[in-house]
C-alpha cells in the first residue's frame, strides 16, 4: 500500500511541473548578423604572370560602432508587448530540436537518476523524446523521469495554453519595481491566479524591459493536485535562441507527505527552431 501510495505521489508531482509550461513560450526577436566577405584582390590586365599579393599591414584603427540600444518600456507596454510575442511565437515557430538532462532525487531514500535525451517538436501538437543515457535507481525512472517525460507529451497533445496563459482571464498582476536579472533591466511583476484551477501558479514573473521577452518565473503551484502533496515550487530561466524564447533551466521541488521531498531540475541547450516560413521555404525548393 505504501508503495502504491509513493507511486501515486510521485505521479501527481511530474503529472503538474509540466502544467506551469503552457504559458513557458516567450519570445523574443535577433536577427543575425551576417559577415562581411574579406576584400578580393585585383588582378592586371596585361599578360605578364601575376605577381603574387603583398600583405601590407593594415593602420585604420578599428572603429566599434554598438548598436543603438532599445527604448525601455513602460511595465504595462512591457506585459502588452510579452503577450504580443507569445501569440507571434505560436503562430511562427514550425518546430524545434533540442538536447535535455533531466536530474531527479528523492533525498530521503537516496534515490537518482540522471537522463540526457534529445527532443522534437512539431506545431501543434507533436512532441517525441530519444534516450540518449541514463544512470541511477530504476524507480526514479519509471516513475519520475518517464511519467514526467509523457505528462509533457500529453500537456503538448490535449491541453489548451490558453488556460495556462498569462492573462488577465487567468491572473492578478501587481509591478513590484524594476531590478537587473541576467545582465538585463527586468520589470517584475507579482502574480496571483483569478481562480484556484490546477496549473496556474502564485510567485513572480521578469520581463525584459526593452522586449517584453520572458528572463523567469518563479512561484509554487496555486492548487495542490493531491492531498499527498504539501506543495510544489518551482523556477524556470529562459534564454533566447534567434527569434524564440525557450526555457533552458527548470527546477522544482514538491513536498510531499510520504517521501518527503521531490527535486527535479531539467537543463536545456541546443535549441534549433525552425519558423513557419523557412518550412515553405524548403517545401517550395523540393
Amino acid at each position: 500500500m505504501l508503495d502504491f501510495c509513493m507511486k501515486r505521489t510521485v505521479l501527481t508531482i511530474c503529472g503538474l511541473l509540466f502544467c506551469l509550461a503552457g504559458w513557458a513560450a516567450a519570445q523574443s526577436g535577433a536577427p543575425a548578423v551576417e559577415a562581411s566577405r574579406p576584400a578580393s584582390y585585383l588582378l592586371s590586365d596585361d599578360d605578364s604572370p601575376a605577381s603574387p599579393p603583398v600583405q601590407t599591414e593594415d593602420r585604420t584603427p578599428t572603429v566599434l560602432i554598438a548598436p543603438a540600444p532599445l527604448p525601455r518600456m513602460s511595465p504595462e507596454l512591457t506585459l502588452q508587448a510579452y503577450r504580443n510575442r507569445v501569440t507571434q511565437q505560436a503562430a511562427r515557430l514550425s518546430s524545434y530540436s533540442a538536447n535535455s538532462v533531466i536530474l531527479a532525487q528523492l533525498p530521503a531514500t537516496q534515490q537518482f537518476g540522471e537522463c540526457d535525451l534529445q527532443r522534437l517538436y512539431s506545431a501543434p501538437h507533436t512532441l517525441e523524446f530519444k534516450s540518449v543515457r541514463f544512470v541511477g535507481d530504476g524507480f526514479v525512472k519509471s516513475n519520475v523521469i518517464l511519467r514526467l517525460l509523457q505528462s509533457e507529451v500529453d500537456h503538448v497533445q490535449k491541453d489548451d495554453p490558453a488556460t495556462t496563459a498569462l492573462s488577465d482571464d487567468n491572473y492578478k498582476f501587481s509591478y513590484k519595481g524594476t531590478t537587473q536579472l541576467q545582465n538585463r533591466l527586468v520589470h517584475v511583476f507579482q502574480v496571483k491566479p483569478q481562480t484556484n484551477r490546477p496549473g496556474l501558479f502564485k510567485g513572480k514573473v521578469y520581463l525584459d524591459a526593452h522586449t517584453g521577452s520572458m528572463v523567469r518565473a518563479e512561484g509554487r503551484v496555486a492548487k495542490s493536485p493531491s492531498l499527498f502533496i504539501k506543495r510544489i515550487e518551482f523556477l524556470q530561466d529562459y534564454k533566447e535562441f534567434g527569434a524564440f524564447t525557450f526555457p533552458v533551466h527548470i527546477h522544482s521541488e514538491a513536498r510531499t507527505r510520504l517521501v518527503g521531498r521531490a527535486i527535479v531540475d531539467i537543463y536545456h541547450y541546443d535549441y534549433q527552431p525552425i519558423a513557419s516560413t523557412q518550412t515553405a521555404q524548403l517545401a517550395t525548393s523540393r
